[in-house]
């Protein structure tokens, strides 16, 4: 249960990333709301996947998956560059959540 509240936090870490550049400087209601209800959320997530989780297992993962989540729905929703090298080191990240995954307890 810990890994799917690790990756319900990296999930809304992603959410409350991306709806930072909605929110225009905190002045659209929806947009604010929602950021920080993700933040939020995402923290509690992240608390509840400790419990089980070593600390920087669940931290690096936590981040990567907001990382990688946010730079690829900034490519898919702002525009922004998906040159190879940019590609090249989200896998790199891919890579390190995986091999953290791998010898991290169940």
């Amino acid at each position: 249960m810990a890994w799917l509240y690790l990756l319900a936090a990296g999930l809304l870490e992603v959410g409350w990333a991306v709806g930072l550049k909605y929110t225009a400087g905190f002045t659209k209601l929806i947009p604010t709301v929602w950021t920080l209800a993700s933040m939020l959320g995402s923290i509690v997530l992240l608390g509840l996947s400790l419990k089980a989780l070593p600390l920087g297992t669940a931290y690096a993962i936590w981040t990567g998956i907001g990382t990688i989540g946010t730079v690829a729905l900034g490519i898919a929703l702002l525009g922004e560059s998906a040159s190879p090298l940019r590609l090249g080191c989200i896998a790199l990240i891919v890579t390190g959540i995986v091999g953290l995954k791998l010898v991290a307890p169940a």
